[in-house]
């Protein structure tokens, strides 16, 4: 079995309507996430080999249209939200990684919501831009937002 580094990774073996888990998705936002879907103030410090920095809101609430649940955050220093998803019971953070050997507190957390989130434009255009290369990824043969009515 693939080892991931993303918390929750061994457990986050639920499915969307297209039988894809959350591993599947990491794998293939691995070769999506990039500069221009990256939190415009982490920006300069984004890199290939820490893709997964930046991109916590819009991946987690891409992840709550495919899979349901509910988006969580962790309060961080200065008063942003670190968000990862919980569905049924199955907590993940596909974007953990970022924060490298720092052991993050996933108790008490405060739900998040994507029509605050989103309120932001920058954050809207780049969950936008994230979802639109997902589905070019996947070639259009599917589209998984479609059976969860998205």
């Amino acid at each position: 079995m693939k080892t991931y580094r993303f918390y929750g990774w061994e457990t986050a073996v639920i499915k969307d309507a297209h039988g894809l888990t959350p591993r599947d998705y990491y794998d293939i936002l691995s070769t999506i996430w990039c500069a221009d879907t990256c939190a415009p103030r982490m920006r300069d410090a984004w890199s290939a080999e820490n893709p997964t920095l930046g991109q916590c809101s819009i991946t987690a609430f891409l992840m709550q249209d495919l899979f349901g649940g509910q988006v969580y955050g962790i309060l961080r220093p200065g008063g942003n939200y670190h968000c990862f998803n919980v569905v049924d019971g199955c907590m993940f953070d596909l974007t953990s990684e970022q924060f490298g050997d720092e052991k993050l507190d996933y108790s008490d957390c405060s739900e998040q919501f994507k029509e605050t989130h989103l309120k932001k434009e920058e954050k809207r255009l780049r969950y936008e831009y994230l979802r639109k290369e997902l589905l070019k990824y996947l070639d259009d043969t599917f589209d998984p937002f479609q059976s969860n009515g998205i």
